[in-house]
């Protein structure tokens, strides 16, 4: 897992990167401005510097604060997930109303508690791979209803058009003649069991 930590104050920068080094997030990299930041998630030409998994916004920045910066993420469609925690020393509710506003995820209050910064991100982190578990499920999901939709397809093109051995029941499928349950088994894509009904056990 990868953390951008945005602030324009290196201290301010390393004591957030100390703590979570602390915890064991290892992986970290920096921007002392917003513009930085969206250059290193590719955002205003070029490609992405690094695979960024929560972002740390300091808020009050030169040039763009980071409530713009916010915004800016937010404008791009890959980025709409990507957790982002603001870093602010106001915590009226005018100000918290206006990052969410902005599209942070969370927020976190200057001077930052080490507790605090720690369960904030671990927070975060568990939201975005359970955002990303559920959208690969309905990736499978929407692969499983395409493959199903072109069997359904397939079938229904072939009403009509089965040639059946009327001695022996297999099919006539491409100029070969094969088991019906093998013909059946390769259009349904699924494995086909038998029994015996009722009328013919008796």
């Amino acid at each position: 897992m990868r953390i951008l930590i945005v602030d324009d104050l290196e201290e301010q920068r390393e004591l957030l990167a100390v703590t979570l080094k602390q915890a064991g997030y290892r992986s970290l990299v920096f921007a002392d401005s917003a513009q930085d930041a969206l250059k290193q998630l590719g955002i205003g030409g070029g490609t992405p510097e690094n695979q960024i998994d929560i972002v740390l916004m300091d808020l009050h920045m030169p040039d763009m604060n980071g409530l713009e910066a916010c915004r800016r993420i937010r404008e791009e469609e890959q980025l709409q997930h990507l957790p982002v925690i603001v870093v602010t020393g106001k915590t009226e509710a005018s100000d918290l109303t206006a990052a969410y506003t902005a599209g942070a995820t969370d927020y976190i209050r200057k001077p930052v508690i080490p507790a605090e910064l720690v369960a904030r991100v671990s927070m975060a982190m568990s939201l975005k791979e359970e955002f990303e578990s559920r959208a690969e499920r309905e990736r499978d999901l929407a692969e499983r209803a395409k493959q199903l939709d072109k069997t359904v397809q397939e079938l229904k093109s072939l009403r009509g058009s089965i040639c059946l051995c009327a001695k022996c029941k297999r099919v006539k499928s491409a100029g070969i003649w094969q088991r019906l349950e093998d013909f059946l088994e390769e259009k349904l894509n699924a494995k086909l069991t038998t029994g015996v009904c009722n009328r013919c056990s008796n």
